[in-house]
């Protein structure tokens, strides 16, 4: 089931290559970009099993040789393709909080960009594809799950905090319930509808836990 977790990665965006030498020209950073993208779309297709680095190659139109310059292998691109997908998620939960207007209102808003991110994003599409298939990439990644559940129940505590959910509700339980059915469903549009619906499943899921008169 694809994952994801919200804090920003352990490790900072690579600005090394292979060898460890520092990305010094605007050029090799475009190089570097134009792999990650293609990384991303081979990943989110066929999954990183089913990926090589010709493919990867071939979908940048650029030479293995190329890719290898800017990744010692699969594995390294895959972990650069992660740092990314969480890179990614955490500025989208950061800005839903900024510009919404109540702790509820940005759980809303963290959901329901988090569902248009998974249905028009390649790299979050491929971060998620490459959590699911932790068990074949030879890498540490990050725990999946655990970090949107912080995320979300962060969020609710000051919602119950401000009186915007009943006294009696747990924010921690509301957080494990809510990260559950959107990647619950997140799974079933995926598999069905290729993420198409993914946005009004989501908007299902809100009115179904979040409805006023259920707090």
């Amino acid at each position: 089931m694809p994952s994801d977790s919200v804090p920003a990665s352990p490790r900072s965006s690579r600005t090394a290559n292979a060898k460890g030498q520092a990305f010094k020209q605007e050029r090799a950073l475009r190089t570097r970009r134009l792999l990650l993208n293609a990384a991303a779309e081979a990943f989110a297709d066929k999954g990183f099993p089913g990926v090589t680095i010709l493919d990867i190659a071939e979908l940048a139109e650029m030479t293995k040789g190329a890719v290898y310059f800017h990744f010692a292998n699969k594995e390294a691109v895959a972990l650069a393709l992660a740092d990314e997908f969480y890179e990614r998620l955490t500025e989208l939960v950061k800005s839903a909080r900024q510009t919404s207007g109540s702790p509820l209102e940005a759980v809303r808003n963290i959901l329901t960009r988090t569902a248009t991110a998974f249905r028009d994003d390649k790299i979050i599409q491929a971060g998620a594809r490459l959590q699911v298939e932790r068990a074949f990439i030879e890498a540490a990644l990050p725990a999946p799950y655990t970090g949107f559940t912080t995320t979300l129940t962060e969020v609710l505590t000051e919602a119950h905090e401000a009186g915007q959910l009943h006294p009696d509700c747990a924010p921690q339980t509301l957080g494990r319930v809510l990260t559950s059915a959107f990647f619950g469903a997140q799974h079933i549009s995926w598999v069905l509808h290729d993420r198409k619906d993914l946005p009004e499943r989501i908007h299902e899921v809100l009115e179904t836990t979040l409805r006023p008169n259920q707090l």
